[in-house]
Order: structure tokens, then sequence, then C-alpha cells
């Protein structure tokens, strides 16, 4: 869709409206509304998109894209509202899916990650939960099943159970890299170029920097594959389709940002979550692990790991980050960019940070002085 701006009219920004004002973000209608076609994007409209997208882990740019649209419409719903089951064709989305996954891993089932998407893990640990309850095991979310989970009360403790789940997953499986299934995601690509840095493209470096990693966790033993070539440039749902269907371990989206302040600059990573306690756990230790790696062997400023529910890391079944190596737009951050040398030492500090990721804590060596033998 095309994003709604300031300034723009219709029904589009009638609907934006009636969602914003259904989560109080807008005040209710004084009933003097001029109609679809005459409702405005004004100050006020982009004050709470803003806000919304704050809130939700978006971008905040204050427009309405495709994500943030969804975004609106998955917020309106409350656990209850409708009955929830699983359709592999049309997976049911909405702020009612994440509560019923959050209430499911409260009381140890493993219901996947809380992102909002009714997919089979989410299926699997209702039925479960309903079979131990004594319910009828049909995977449906119903007034029955729903007044069961409003009856219990949280019965894990000691921390999150998907924390736990997922860090022993890791530690079970062993220190070595060997067989690991990695995808590269180098951001853009084909006819979106990114950033423009004199003769070279954001894609162009994104994509040989990706090489690079490649090149090192190959040596490492890891299967990786990059979610596209040099020329070309796929969907975001392609990339993150490409991933789910090789079963990779890990996901890393590569790219380097740029703004239009002269201050900005430095390098940060993302994973999935909504800064409400859904999160990807280990995708959060990750982003931490390859942030830090990076600032110490380039000398960048660290900008911080921080959450967020954009489409890449939800849709993604794995834990995912995105690292963004520096600004473009800023001169001493594109003059390290340029150089070669220092885009080696990014993809060394990305091999370490996925070794790190994967060795006990007795093992674990400091941010900056692992080596690959």
């Amino acid at each position: 869709m095309q994003p709604l701006r300031p300034g723009d009219r219709g029904p589009a920004v009638a609907d934006v409206h009636a969602a914003l004002r259904s989560l109080g973000l807008l005040p209710p209608s004084d009933g003097g509304d001029p109609g679809l076609e005459s409702a405005e994007y004004d100050s006020g409209t982009e004050l709470a998109v803003r806000h919304f997208q704050q809130v939700r882990g978006l971008s905040v740019d204050g427009r309405v894209g495709e994500e943030t649209y969804r975004a609106l419409s998955e917020a309106r719903w409350s656990l209850g509202d409708r009955l929830l089951r699983y359709d592999p064709e049309r997976p049911m989305r909405g702020d009612d899916v994440t509560n019923l996954q959050e209430r499911l891993l409260e009381l140890g089932y493993d219901a996947g990650r809380a992102d909002g998407i009714l997919g089979p893990e989410t299926e699997a640990g209702l039925r479960a939960f309903q079979r131990d309850y004594g319910l009828t095991a049909d995977g449906t979310c119903g007034p029955a099943t729903l007044r069961a989970l409003r009856q219990l009360g949280r019965k894990v403790t000691g921390g999150r159970p998907q924390l736990l789940r997922q860090s022993a997953s890791f530690v079970e499986s062993g220190p070595h890299l060997i067989g690991r299934r990695i995808v590269i995601d180098a951001g853009h690509g084909g006819p979106d170029t990114g950033f423009t840095a004199g003769e070279t493209t954001e894609a162009d470096l994104v994509f040989d920097l990706a090489s690079r990693i490649e090149g090192r966790l190959a040596a490492a033993g890891a299967t990786v594959y990059l979610t596209r070539g040099r020329s070309q440039g796929p969907a975001l749902a392609e990339r993150t389709a490409f991933a789910n269907d090789a079963r990779a371990d890990l996901f890393i989206s590569l790219h380097m940002d740029a703004h239009s302040s002269e201050h900005a600059r430095g390098v940060s990573s993302y994973y999935y979550g909504t800064g409400s306690g859904a999160s990807s756990t280990v995708g959060e230790q990750f982003a931490n692990l390859v942030r830090r790696e990076v600032v110490a062997r380039t000398g960048m400023l660290d900008l911080g790991s921080h959450p967020k529910t954009w489409d890449l890391l939800r849709m993604t079944r794995m834990p995912s980050v995105r690292l963004d190596s520096g600004y473009l737009s800023h001169p001493v951050d594109r003059l390290l960019l340029l150089d070669a040398r220092v885009r080696s030492a990014i993809a060394h500090g990305v091999l370490a940070a996925v070794q790190r990721l994967y060795l006990p804590a007795d093992a674990d060596p400091p941010t900056g002085t692992f080596v690959l033998p």
C-alpha cells in the first residue's frame, strides 16, 4: 500500500482515525464528522501514529505504511472477541493471539514465540493445555478454554519460561558451529540501492560484508546461505520465507544507516520484542553480543540493542537480528565503512558473536578477544 502521511485525505485516513480512537489515542468523534472522503491526516493524527509506533516497536516516522496499518488492525482485538484457531492458509493475527500465547507460556506450555501469529506451535501448546485441563483438545480457543485460562494463575516462576527453554536448547546443542545453518541477509539490492555514498551504494557494501561473513562462518564449519546475489533484490517476505524454508538456526540481516542529522553515527542492533515482555530471548542475547563485538573491533559509537516488531524479525522462526553497522551519512562512519579492513573486522566480530552464543558461560571469552583458530 502507498503510505499515508500528513496532508492525505480519504476513506483510508478515516479508517486510521477509527483505529486510533478505539485505542484511546485520538479523542472520540464529536458527531460532526465531515465524511470519509474529507477525513484528513492532520498533525494530531501524526502525533498519535508516532506514539502508537513507539509503543509497538515499529519505525517511528509518523506515516502509516503496510506494517503500521497491519499493527493498528491487530491492536483492535482483545482476548475473547473471537474464536481463535489455527489456519495454515491464513494464520490469525492480533493482540488477542499475543495474549493467548503469553498465558500459555506463563503456564509452562510451549506455544512458541509470543508474536501475535497463531501458528502450529501455538496450536500444539493450546491442545496440550486443553488435554491437561480436561477440555476437548480441538486447538480452538473458545469460551470454555478462555474460562479455564482465566481461572488459572501463573505457574512458572524463576524466570521467563521461554528464556529457560531456549537457553537450555542452545547449551545442549554443543559449542561447535559445524552443521549450524545460518542465513545472512544483505539488505536492499536490485533497484533498491539504499543510501548512496559517492559511487558506492549501501546495497553493494552490505553484500560485500555478507560475503566476508559467509566465508568466515563457512571456515568455522557452519552451513551459510545468502538471501540474495549481488544484483538481486528479493522482497522482505521472500527473505523471511527463505530463512524459514532453510530451517536456519540463526538469521542475520545487515544494514548501514543514514540520517539527516549530522550527529547520527554508531552501531546498533535489533531483535524481535514488543518492549513489554514478549521477545526473542536468544535474539536479544545475540543482538547484544554482535553489537558489542563490532564496537570493540572498530571503535565506533555504541548505540545499544533495541526490541522491534518489524516483520523481518517477527516472521522468521529462529533467533533473528538486524545489525546496523554505522551511518553512511556521517563522514567518520562513512570513511570507516568504505575501508575493506574495517568491513573485515565487522565480519570477524559477527563470527565471534555467533561462536560465543553457543559457548557455555565458563568458556565464554571477553568481548573483542575471540580469534578463529
